[in-house]
């Protein structure tokens, strides 16, 4: 052994009284005080919770915020967002505009104080706002620490008040202009390249927020531009969250005609409520405090659960013949254990959940989940109240919907039978892995791929030509089950399903789900490029959506992309992933009369060599990542794209026709 490699001897305990040993790397010169801003530039993701896509728009969010919490305190009716040329984004309103007079503890203006103070803004005493989703004063000063650079106007009191800062610091004093004939703010900001690795905004992910908090107040006016496309966007619901139901049962085959809405304030606390049941199989749900997206639920979203299975249950009591009723069954003396669930109610909901609190406690800085105990109960006895009557004075709304929530219950208990016996089955063979797929031999996730191709041919492909220690592969036998149509029993009853999960490892279904289990962290869809692997496409994404969501929301989710066209001249061989790459190839080959043209419509059409050099190949092959980067329009789309109702999807299909590319039927 050489003596550079061994091993250093063990440094011994410090005796009692001996803390030289202990302290000698560890003094007063090893604590930082970040000033000012510097905290949020230091670590960004503790307020915005990132410094990806989410992050980026959250940085908007905070701005428009602001502007929404004038329009909720009565004080502003538009809210103008711009993208601008020069890749800055720009958000006005015409509210009171933010003050500018003295701030006396700090000697400075009232809007440099907010712009660079944390914990800063007149959201603390609820004297200025009611209701505001600003809970810990950061979210304007933060997009000033995370821009390039930021500029500030207000219109207030007869003047203009401008002020600019760069990377969160001021430049130079805030500067007045008599003569103003408009009150309102507007901030401007350039997202920095130093934080962010992207700092281009998207405009179908902006307008989709918008649109939400256009429904969210009704009244309000919401304009989005883009200036280079032109693009604008302009949205004003005055029907409020029922409004925002009717736009997401438009892809649905509703039980009842009108949305059922209420709204009703208690404690301090508004709860609005508006839902509709349709015969689908999965639920729509919606939950916002103060216009803030709780993606992560809460205390009201609990209440809101409760009281809706508290409510049916208590129907079903005072009607127990419905019990016996469900599918022609008489269930005797039993049917009165029998309760239904949730989950039960939940099977065909659509509903939005918004309400407003005066001091929300929200977990986190990026609010996805609230956390006020008391707000549980208010919820919950506001909902009950409402819906027991509502349900006893319409009969002709009950009843459809106690039957969809009966026929829930037996495939809920069907499924799980079905899931049993599945367990039993694997126990009993000794493997849970199915006997298609080809497995690789590294163990740790984080190292593994699975690759989930259509067709026997394409597997033995890919098969072969893959990386054996990393790469997984399971072909599928024909199309995958569309599941938006059908119920967990069959889902989980399904061949090709249980394949499916079983290779992925986690297991489906709200109680037997766990994302620790997986036993790959890429998941990768492979399909030919043509209208049937579209299709099988489809249909794994609408299956890991509705089953598996944990999976795209960890990023595990990929869709490879093969190549289109093989362009070969003499012994150059190039290719081609659209129609464009291939135009630029033969030019440079020296046009169509100079080459051979293969154009690849199956992945069985490769041989293992070439898969591998174009579509396996860590170093050469072009993923693209699964997200969801707004819920509400993801599961809009595949309700209309899988789904049962069909002149939406014609509407969608003749709309979006003409930008097809690569089309072969």
């Amino acid at each position: 052994m050489n003596e550079n490699d061994k091993p250093a001897e063990p440094v011994p305990p410090a005796k009692n009284g001996d803390s030289s040993l202990q302290t000698e790397d560890y003094s007063a010169k090893n604590i930082q005080v970040l000033e000012g801003l510097e905290a949020v530039r230091k670590r960004p993701g503790m307020y915005i919770g990132g410094t990806g896509v989410d992050g980026l728009h959250h940085l908007v969010w905070e701005a428009v915020d602001n502007s929404i919490d004038e329009v909720l305190g009565g004080h502003a009716t538009t809210v103008h967002v711009s993208m601008l040329e020069d890749g800055s984004l720009a958000v006005l309103d015409d509210g009171r505009g933010i003050p500018v007079d003295i701030h006396q503890p700090t000697g400075k203006s009232a809007l440099e104080v907010i712009m660079t103070y944390l914990h800063s803004g007149g959201k603390f005493d609820k004297k200025s706002y009611k209701f505001s989703g600003g809970l810990h004063g950061v979210g304007i000063s933060v997009v000033n620490a995370l821009s390039e650079w930021l500029d500030v106007t207000v219109w207030r009191d007869g003047n203009t008040h401008q002020q600019s800062f760069r990377r969160g610091d001021p430049v130079g004093e805030m500067t007045v202009t008599a003569g103003a004939d408009r009150r309102g703010t507007k901030v401007r900001f350039m997202p920095d390249s130093q934080i962010f690795p992207i700092i281009e905004f998207n405009f179908e992910f902006l307008s989709r927020r918008l649109r939400e908090l256009a429904f969210l107040n009704p009244g309000v006016k919401i304009v989005l531009r883009q200036k280079t496309t032109q693009k604008c966007h302009l949205f004003e619901y005055s029907g409020g969250i029922k409004s925002f139901v009717e736009y997401l049962s438009e892809t649905k085959t509703s039980l009842f005609r009108e949305v059922v809405n209420f709204q009703k304030e208690k404690e301090g606390v508004e709860v609005n409520v508006a839902l509709s049941y349709n015969d689908g199989y999965s639920e729509q749900f919606f939950s916002y405090v103060n216009n803030i997206s709780t993606v992560d639920g809460g205390t009201h979203v609990i209440g809101f659960r409760s009281a809706l299975t508290k409510v049916f249950n208590d129907y079903l009591k005072k009607d127990p013949g419905l019990l016996g009723k469900e599918r022609g069954k008489d269930h005797g003396k039993e049917n009165k254990e029998i309760k239904v669930t949730t989950d039960d109610v939940r099977e065909g909901l659509i509903a939005v959940l918004s309400i407003k609190v005066p001091e929300p406690q929200f977990e986190g800085q990026t609010k996805g989940k609230l956390g006020n105990p008391e707000v549980r109960g208010i919820v919950d006895s506001v909902c009950v109240e409402f819906f027991a009557d509502y349900l006893e004075q319409n009969p002709m709304v009950a009843k459809p919907v106690l039957d969809k929530i009966m026929t829930s219950m037996h495939a809920r208990l069907a499924a799980q039978k079905a899931r049993e016996l599945t367990r039993r089955k694997t126990a009993l063979e000794g493997s849970s892995l199915p006997g298609k797929l080809a497995d690789c031999s590294e163990t740790d996730p984080k190292k593994c791929e699975l690759f989930i191709v259509e067709g026997n041919s394409a597997g033995g492909s890919a098969k072969q030509g893959r990386d054996r220690k990393i790469q997984a592969v399971l072909p599928l036998r024909g199309k995958i089950l569309n599941v938006e149509k059908t119920r967990l029993e069959r889902v989980v009853g399904n061949e090709i399903i249980q394949d499916l999960v079983a290779a992925v490892g986690t297991n489906i279904g709200k109680d037997d789900f766990n994302i620790a289990k997986t036993r790959y962290h890429k998941l990768v869809i492979m399909t030919d490029a043509d209208v049937d692997g579209a299709h099988i496409r489809t249909l794994l994404l609408t299956f890991f959506y509705r089953y598996m969501p944990e999976i795209i929301s960890n990023g595990y989710l990929f869709i490879a992309q093969p190549p289109l066209y093989k362009i070969k001249k003499n012994k150059d061989e190039r290719y081609a992933y659209s129609d464009d790459e291939k135009d630029r190839i033969v030019a440079t080959l020296g046009g169509m009369d100079h080459v051979t043209l293969q154009r690849y419509k199956g992945l069985g059409e490769m041989n293992p060599e070439q898969l591998w050099e174009t579509t396996m190949n860590p170093q050469t092959r072009i993923f693209k990542k699964v997200r969801s980067l707004d819920a509400l329009e993801a599961d809009r789309i595949f309700s209309l794209l899988m789904g049962d109702k069909v002149e939406p999807r014609r509407n969608f299909i003749s709309q979006y026709a003409k930008s097809v590319k690569n089309l072969d039927i």
